[in-house]
């Protein structure tokens, strides 16, 4: 062997510092610790490397979020829009979209505010959905509430599977709430899983009453 090739032999090997796997060291961060201790610093230990050599990659922090909002929207399904009637594609597209973020429930607060202009894979998801009730017949005008109410109700169905099991155990005050005591016992009966079971309850009744809405304002503009 060659003094060259000993040298490098005895040479630590260092995993390539890449954009995947930033975001994929970032994304672990933020789901097991919240977004709110989250930092560069940490970041940089995580991956061993120094926080400069980070920043030769990525220039900020809101940057990175940007790259942690394009990884976990592309394990949303959309292709269910070229597949499925707009009502049964707008239920599996939410079941996807709520289950994805069940399993990062700390960046819900965050993401759910954040730009989207720097993120052309979520640009693209909401344009799956726009061009799905645009060819369904939704005037331009409705899309965008439609997507919002959707979203506000698939990130708070997101969260609402972390819930403790017990949480609406009532015992300590059931003669206050006889009625409600016995909705919790007849549930728990049931032995449906409360999340699942209201999340599929609440969306169809949601989608139902958002496609039912704009059809009944058409008809009524119509008739003018």
């Amino acid at each position: 062997m060659s003094e060259t090739e000993a040298r490098r032999a005895g040479r630590p090997r260092k995993a390539v510092l890449n954009r995947e796997r930033i975001t994929e060291h970032a994304l672990e961060l933020v789901s097991d610790d919240g977004y709110e201790s989250f930092t560069m610093q940490r970041l940089a230990k995580s991956l061993g490397v120094s926080p400069s050599a980070l920043y030769n990659h990525v220039d900020s922090k809101n940057d990175l979020l940007q790259w942690i909002q394009e990884l976990v929207m592309a394990d949303i399904d959309t292709s269910v829009f070229d597949e499925a009637d707009i009502k049964e594609a707008l239920l599996q597209w939410a079941t996807s979209y709520r289950n994805v973020f069940a399993r990062h429930i700390p960046l819900i607060p965050v993401i759910a505010v954040l730009p989207v202009s720097d993120s052309p894979r979520t640009l693209g998801m909401y344009e799956r959905v726009a061009e799905a009730l645009s060819d369904y017949g939704m005037a331009e005008s409705e899309v965008v509430p439609t997507i919002v109410a959707l979203e506000s109700f698939i990130f708070g169905s997101a969260m609402d599977t972390a819930a403790p099991h017990d949480i609406f155990d009532t015992r300590n005050h059931q003669d206050l709430t006889p009625h409600f005591t016995q909705a919790v016992a007849a549930q728990r009966r049931s032995k449906l899983n409360t999340s699942d079971d209201s999340f599929q309850h609440g969306l169809s009744a949601l989608v139902t009453g958002l496609l039912a809405r704009w059809f009944h304002g058409r008809r009524v503009i119509n008739s003018h």
